[in-house]
């Protein structure tokens, strides 16, 4: 197992993410929906260093089978919050393909959500389809095309609650 991001690095790019984020919402109505399981470690430590009243749900969605992406999300529960005429802050453990949070945003749009945007801890360098997934609106960090673990990223359920980002080899 390599590190690529240790602690001390992960906890200085969050707060910074979180300034980032608390000035771009500053007077707005947030709804911050953290994607489980992966995106619970992220959120918890981001959502500290929001300074701002926000509203804060869970969905869990589900679009890999092992370690490969099937290409669809499937929903395994759904927000408990309203989102008509706030705005939806996504955050997730790893941007990868993009559909599955091209595809949340576009759910949440069509709930009413005035904005979508997202945040993840790593947005990697993978090609992705031309049909329009866009990157991250805020990244921790970039990383390779390798398959990551730990800080909520995991290997068929294990590794999440490693304190770090690394790689198997």
């Amino acid at each position: 197992m390599k590190v690529m991001f240790s602690p001390e690095a992960i906890a200085q790019r969050v707060a910074q993410l979180g300034n980032e984020i608390t000035e771009f919402y500053r007077g707005k109505p947030l709804v911050v929906i953290a994607i489980a399981n992966g995106g619970i470690f992220f959120a918890a430590d981001l959502l500290r260093k929001i300074d701002l009243p926000l509203e804060m749900d869970t969905i869990e969605v589900a679009s890999y089978v092992g370690n490969k992406s099937t290409g669809k999300i499937v929903f395994r529960s759904e927000e408990k919050l309203p989102v008509a005429g706030k705005n939806v802050l996504l955050i997730d453990d790893v941007l990868d393909t993009g559909v599955t949070l091209r595809r949340l945003c576009d759910y949440f749009r069509d709930k009413g959500a005035v904005s979508c945007r997202t945040v993840v801890a790593v947005d990697k360098k993978v090609a992705r389809a031309a049909d329009g997934v866009p990157r991250a609106d805020w990244y921790g960090f970039v990383a390779p095309e390798r398959f990551l673990i730990g800080y909520g990223m995991d290997s068929d359920e294990i590794y999440r609650n490693l304190p770090f980002i690394g790689v198997l080899d």
